[in-house]
Formats: structure tokens, sequence, C-alpha cells
């Protein structure tokens, strides 16, 4: 604020090595000894098979040591990378604590079989989420960002535990493979209850629309810890939909209701990208859009593909948002700037792209499988084409490269990412081989058709730029985008933790 002059509370930033608390420390060394761990214990799953249990208590599979894998190593980059982030931080110990509970927690909840265990570690990894969220004690937008995020989590909970109380109702079971082996008798008022309570826990977990909201708002957490939430906490939902997949599969038009929000969610978050300046708000609209293609995979019965896309964007994600400061340009835009939204791609760019898409989708159903017959793998390969097509424009239309080069580029890009992702795919399915449900696609539908129909005319929408048009849509699609009100931070004088 002009007038005022403030004295420097902080000098440089402390060296990591010498001058860092031991819990920090500490914590990072053990996190990283947890990776290691989780090597080992997916190795032997890989060769041996079988499940480790503690009968009705835990219960460790295939899901468990991937997710452990995965989970661990997102939590010891974080770790690492925070030794330089938060030094100098007067919350500096507390945040480290907080990650590496949370990361214990999550470790916990994808080995917890009974169905208690289960509901409190969830619970407990959504309070850890929202006090990493508002880690800044003195910033009152940050206090506000963790109260929102909180009331949503807590509504997840609440939601899980009546599914998990109706389920225990019904079936007798008392752990979450208990209710799997008595899937075959579900059905009725509470199974619909149940089910319907899981698919809203998993959309508000992972910030559905119209659940997005608690995500917008959490810009306030430092950034390694928007990082772990976008790479690793909001995967909570799919990880959900996976565990009680014989639940989800009992009945083909709640599968089908699943399909629908997700192919919304996807959409949705494309369109509120659109409409976004900040890197982290265009980040954070990415995932609403992101978690809403891994439902829909769910949805569709491959929830091997939903655990893969987690998996992968999770890496994806967690990159973007640890580099996020290296992509502010420190420019305004001017008449000379570029813009590609709704501009045609010339006819040799077109060819390339098109091409690009249908090889794409042709050899990923050659690698997969899926799309061979006449059920959702089908659906599921239009979309892998669909997403190719949309990658494919993208980087012809910004690459620096000269026309020929940049059109011989691009497929020799994409087919072996598509290989990549393939492979990746078929190598988790067969991590998770030992769980029910797997791999169960649905029969196609008129409605199914229907669904694809819409996403593809909304996207064909968006990427013409035809959206941009109409004044109402712009100011709604901000509107929707914006977090809440006492989140944001006006003046920069609202901000001083030291």
């Amino acid at each position: 604020m002009s007038g005022q002059n403030s004295a420097t509370t902080i000098g440089s930033l402390p060296d990591t090595a010498a001058d860092s608390p031991l819990a920090p420390v500490a914590l990072t060394w053990l996190v990283w000894s947890l990776f290691a761990a989780s090597i080992a214990a997916l190795t032997v799953r890989v060769q041996t098979g079988g499940e480790w249990e503690i009968s009705g208590v835990i219960a460790i599979d295939g899901l468990t040591v991937l997710m452990w894998f995965v989970v661990t190593f997102f939590s010891g980059i974080v770790h690492s990378y925070s030794r330089r982030y938060m030094a100098g931080s007067t919350h500096k110990t507390a945040f480290f604590v907080t990650v590496f509970s949370f990361t214990v927690v999550v470790m916990g909840l994808v080995a917890a079989d009974h169905i208690a265990l289960f509901g409190f570690l969830w619970l407990a990894m959504g309070l850890l989420m929202a006090k990493l969220i508002g880690i800044i004690s003195g910033w009152d937008q940050a206090q506000a960002a963790a109260s929102v995020a909180r009331r949503y989590f807590l509504a997840s909970s609440a939601l899980l535990g009546v599914a998990l109380t109706a389920l225990w109702w019904t079936t007798g079971a008392s752990t979450v493979s208990g209710i799997a082996a008595a899937a075959d008798t579900l059905g009725g008022p509470a199974w619909l209850v149940a089910a319907s309570a899981l698919v809203l826990a998993a959309m508000i977990q992972s910030a559905l629309v119209p659940f997005h909201n608690w995500l917008l708002s959490s810009m306030t957490a430092p950034t390694p810890a928007s990082a772990l939430m976008h790479a690793g906490f909001v995967n909570a939902g799919g990880i959900l939909l996976t565990r009680f997949a014989p639940v989800i599969t009992v009945d083909s038009a709640l599968m089908l209701a699943v399909v629908a929000v997700g192919g919304a969610s996807a959409v949705g978050g494309k369109l509120l990208k659109s409409v976004q300046t900040d890197i982290k708000g265009k980040l954070g609209c990415s995932t609403v859009g992101q978690m809403g293609f891994m439902i829909m995979q769910a949805g569709l019965g491959f929830f091997g593909a939903a655990i893969t896309h987690l998996v992968l964007h999770g890496f994806y994600k967690a990159y973007q948002f640890l580099s996020s400061g290296g992509q502010v340009e420190h420019t305004s835009p001017s008449a000379t700037t570029e813009h590609t939204v709704g501009r045609m791609a010339s006819v040799g760019g077109a060819v390339v792209t098109l091409l690009t898409g249908l090889v794409g989708g042709g050899l990923f159903a050659v690698l997969t499988g899926k799309g061979a017959h006449v059920d959702a793998g089908l659906l599921l390969t239009f979309f892998v084409v669909f997403t190719t097509l949309h990658a494919a424009r993208s980087a012809v239309q910004h690459s620096s490269l000269p026309m020929m080069a940049r059109y011989g580029a691009v497929p020799l890009v994409f087919f072996p990412a598509i290989t990549v992702y393939a492979v990746v795919y078929e190598a988790i399915s067969g991590v998770l081989s030992g769980l029910p449900m797997v791999t169960t696609p649905t029969e196609l539908t008129l409605l199914h058709g229907i669904i694809a129909v819409i996403f593809v005319g909304i996207y064909i929408g968006i990427e013409t730029g035809i959206h941009e048009h109409s004044q109402r849509l712009y100011v709604a699609l901000l509107n929707a985008s914006q977090p809440s009100s006492d989140t944001v931070l006006t003046s920069t004088e609202d901000y001083n933790e030291y």
C-alpha cells in the first residue's frame, strides 16, 4: 500500500542442506525409503501374485502396491522440491509433517479392507488436504479456502458413510472384499442409495462439475501441495469406484449415468479453461476435465483404463504445477499475440491431424484389443482417437518448426506416445488382474451414442471458437470458473506470513 514502509523481515533463502530443520530432512529421507519399499512390494506382487492381508482389517493387492508406488514417488518429489520452496517459511515443519501424514494416510486407505477403517482414512485424507490448503495460518484467504475445501470433503465423507452403512446393512459384510463378494445379492432401494452415494462421493473428491469450486478455490495452497493435490488427491474418486466396482456395475443404467457425468465434466473443464488467464487456474480447470475422462472410463467398465489415466495424468500434472513458475510470461497480450482458438488449419495440417488420430486409434486397438468388438471398448478407442486428434491439432498449430518438419514430427511423436500408453495400460491391467471387475465393458446403447455425439459436438464448437461469440455464455463460464470470493487475494498487503 502506498505511503507505507515495511521493514525486511527475511533475508536470502537459507541453504537447504545446512539450515533446514530436522523434521523436513528426516521426513524426506523417510518418504524416499517408503518409495524404495513400494518398488520392492510391487516387484514381488508382479512376480508372485497373490494377496497379503490381515483378515478383516487390511488387504494388500495389486491396486494397493501400485498406488503405494505412485503416491510415495509423488510425495518424495514434493518433499525434495519443498526443501527449497519452503525455505525460510515459518510453516515449513508443519507443512512437511502434514504432507508426510497425508502420504501415510493414503497408503493406509488403499490397503484398508474394513469399511470403518476405509471411511476413517477417507475422512482423514480430506482433512489433511484442507490443512495443506490453509497451511499459512495468518492468511485470511488461505483459511477461507481451507474452510471451503473442508466443507466439500466432509460432505464426501458423509456420503461415503451412507454408502458403506447401506452396503453393510444389505450384505452383512463389514469389509470391502466381503461386499464385493456379495455383490450378486445387491439391488433395490438400499443398493441405489449406496451406489448413488459412492458416485457422488467420487465426484466431489475428484472435483467434477458441479463440485469443482473447492479445487478452483484452493490456489492458496503452496505450489508443491497443489502438485500433490492434482497428481494424487483428486484421483481418489477413480480409486473409490474401482474398489467398489462390483457395486457400481450391478445396473447398466447407473454405469450410463457415470459416463454422462464424466463426459459433462470433461467438456465443462475444457470450457472453463477457455476463459482462464492465470497458469494455475488453467491447470485447475484442466484437472476438472481430465478427472471427467477418468470417470467416463470407469463408467464404460474399464476400471483398469481409469487407473492408468489417473497415474499418467498424475505424472503430467505434478510436472505442470512444479514448473508453473517458469510458464509465466511477463508480457501483455497485443495485436500480434497469436490466437489459435477458432483458427482454421491448413489443408496439410488438417490431413496430418486426421491421419494421426485415426492411425493412433488403430494402433491402440491393435495393442490392447479394445475396439475390436461392438461394446464399450469401441467407445474407449473412439475417445483415444478424439484425444489424439485434439493433441495433434494443437501441436500442428503451436509448434515453431517449419511447416513440413512440423507435419512429419507430429506422427513421429504421437505414435510412440500412444504405444507407450497402450503398454502402460496393459501393464497396469496385469497388476490389477486379481481385482474383481477390472475390465467389464458395458454393452453399447443408443444413449451411449447420443452422449458421444453431444460430447463431440460441444468439443468441436469449442475448438472452432463458436462459444466465443456468445457474451452470455462467456459470462456464465467466467462466473462458474471463479473461486469463492473470500479466497481471492485482492491486495498483496493482505499476505505476509512473516
